[in-house]
């Protein structure tokens, strides 16, 4: 049981909780849901005794694990296996007192720890610390791979991996899905439900929520008000108490009337595909949720591209990949204003190469990419949230790409992105990054582009922001191309899905149930090819026959090896500058010389820190995709 009891928290100056009284029985999955800054993360810092409340008290039994996941990994030469068996700290702290008796040849106090083992299944620990690794994404190969050896974003799977290992009465996890994709999320929500403990679960993906969470504790105006139920549950419920208020139903009157346009457009073609038929359904609950959101502080839609050609892209015959090595090949679509394709497959298969080669990122190997003369791309990635200019304000942003727009249309606008009064004045570079993402996002619908190329575009994003992005897209007349692994947004502004697998691209004929399918039983056939011997066959193969790829691969773990020696000389100057400029004495005027100093140093590492991660990305893609073949 957690318990708070008249619990007022405060943060500097801010007062996020006041006179908050609430129980969680043990076994619940209560996922913790609010706006940016309520306090979300604050309140886990207080479970975790890291914050003390202002006044009142919370409470949970005494000798209660409590696991959670890391923010930080260590750049360390462990093998990644045996990190993640670290989190078991019940097993290791075994196995430190069974070579403690070995070492003193002590055989009865040996007998009672290999029996204190099996009763934990310690000895079945690296069969559960792989399962683990496989399902975030991780081969067999990688398990043996140095933590040191990975980028930040599978550092941080590994601690998830250690969190999820360690035997625990409660778990909490912020926001888990950020840096999985579409097939790790679907495992972690599988294993979360079978998690015994009692569950706090801060996430911003509605679909994460609704198959995981029991009950939602939403923060908001300083109080916790807590709710049986998954969230689409909770939506209902708050959006009925917001609907008594007149100002809220009118508004919300008007978001219902402007959804049912969509819905009625696909009904009409509800009989083609049974993709078609999931929008429809899609579009008929987000009726029912629109009035949870009324008082979103997002409102915002895209303008009509100043012109449409009819087609906007043609791929013949297309190949991509990196120097010799070809990821996708034989790719064959048209792309016509209108289309909604959003791309699955398995985590490598090629996805994000192909939204680089249609936003020119990459070269085709082969083949021919014919761009529309009036083509105007929109296309948002994780690593141009970096690219922002830390000095420059949300406003001079949007100032340099149009020179002729008035500062009060420009404020107006940026407004609808909750960049208001003085916050769309002060230099971008301590927002956070989903502050940086919507600013992006911002930019991106100002520049009214007829063709949409999003790589994960909600990472960072809450689930107010998530919302009023899905109603934007859906009036979005242009194409758009989308990789996610939030299945509300697929479901919601998608009509066609397409795989990528096998070094192709192809209609996939289905919907996101489907793929659920496709996955496990593409899961049971690896695993079936990665029994030991057939394991070994393969290697073998590979080793004796092939001299050539072989060699291919050497270079390719070498460059691996190269970045990733970059990337730990670099990386602790970059959190050296973070800290820096977190300081906001720093933002005080006569400290202006200091803080121009540090934001341009922190403009040249994060370009050679994203320079290094791209890198790594691409040789990482192109070595799995060698090795798998």
């Amino acid at each position: 049981m957690l318990k708070f009891t008249d619990l007022a928290l405060r943060r500097g100056t801010k007062e996020l909780l006041h006179d908050v009284n609430l129980t969680i029985h043990a076994g619940q999955k209560v996922g913790i849901t609010g706006g940016n800054g309520v306090g979300k993360s604050s309140l886990f810092a207080l479970i975790r005794n890291q914050l003390h409340a202002d006044t009142g008290d919370v409470s949970y039994p005494k000798n209660i694990k409590i696991a959670h996941v890391a923010q930080e990994t260590p750049a360390l030469d462990q093998k990644a296996i045996e990190y993640v068996l670290d989190g078991d700290i019940e097993l290791r702290e075994l196995q430190k007192k069974i070579q403690q008796a070995e070492d003193k040849n002590d055989g009865d106090a040996l007998a009672h720890l290999y029996s204190e083992m099996e009763s934990i299944g310690g000895y079945s620990a690296n069969s559960h610390a792989a399962t683990l690794l496989h399902g975030l994404g991780f081969t067999t190969e990688q398990e043996q791979h140095s933590v040191k050896s990975f980028s930040g974003g599978w550092r941080m799977r590994l601690n998830l991996a250690q969190a999820l290992i360690r035997r625990s009465d409660m778990l909490l996890l912020d926001e888990p899905t950020n840096h999985l994709d579409l097939d790790t999320v679907i495992w972690l929500e599988s294993w979360l439900r079978q998690y015994k403990g009692t569950l706090l679960l801060i996430s911003h993906d509605r679909d994460f929520l609704d198959n995981v969470a029991t009950h939602i504790a939403h923060i908001e105006h300083q109080t916790i008000h807590y709710y049986t139920g998954n969230y689409s549950a909770f939506e209902v419920r708050r959006a009925e108490q917001l609907a008594s208020q007149q100002s809220a139903y009118e508004k919300q009157q008007r978001e219902i009337q402007h959804m049912q346009k969509f819905v009625e457009r696909f009904k009409a073609k509800a009989t083609k595909a049974r993709q078609a038929q999931s929008r429809v359904k899609a579009l008929e609950r987000m009726q029912l949720i629109a009035p949870a959101h009324v008082d979103s502080p997002f409102h915002f839609q895209f303008k009509t591209a100043e012109k449409m050609p009819d087609p906007l892209l043609n791929l013949e015959s297309i190949a991509v990949g990196y120097g010799n090595n070809t990821i996708l090949s034989n790719i064959k679509f048209i792309i016509h204003p209108g289309d909604r394709i959003g791309l699955l497959g398995h985590n490598g298969a090629g996805k994000s190469t192909l939204i680089k080669l249609l936003a020119g990122d990459l070269q085709a190997q082969t083949g021919k990419l014919i761009f529309a003369k009036d083509l105007k791309i929109g296309y948002f990635a994780q690593h141009q949230l970096e690219q922002l200019d830390p000095q420059a304000s949300p406003l001079l942003h949007l100032q340099r790409i149009d020179k002729q727009a008035t500062e009060s249309d420009l404020r107006k606008y940026l407004g609808g992105f909750a960049f208001n009064n003085d916050m769309a004045l002060e230099p971008v570079a301590p927002l956070s990054g989903g502050e940086k993402a919507r600013l992006v996002l911002a930019m991106l619908v100002y520049q009214r582009p007829n063709l949409l190329l999003l790589d994960e575009p909600t990472n960072h994003l809450d689930l107010e922001m998530r919302h009023a992005l899905t109603i934007a897209m859906q009036e979005f007349e242009g194409a758009m191309i989308i990789v996610s692994h939030d299945r509300h947004l697929l479901r919601t502004v998608t009509d066609n899905l397409f795989l990528v697998a096998n070094n192709k691209v192809e209609p996939f004929d289905g919907d996101l149930d489907d793929y659920r399918k496709w996955l496990s039983e593409e899961n049971k056939i690896q695993k079936k090819n990665n029994e030991p011997d057939k394991t070994c066959k393969k290697n073998n193969t590979v080793s004796k026959n092939d001299p050539q790829k072989r060699s291919q691969i050497k270079t390719l773990q070498n460059k691996l090896k190269n970045i990733d020696k970059q990337l730990e000389k670099i990386n602790p100057e970059k959190t050296k500058l973070e800290t820096a400029l977190a300081d906001n004495s720093l933002y005080e005027p006569q400290n202006k010389a200091e803080l121009d100093t540090l934001l341009a140093e922190q403009n040249k590492v994060c370009d050679k820190v994203d320079e290094l991660e791209t890198q790594w990305m691409e040789v990482s893609e192109a070595l799995e995709q060698l090795q798998n073949n």
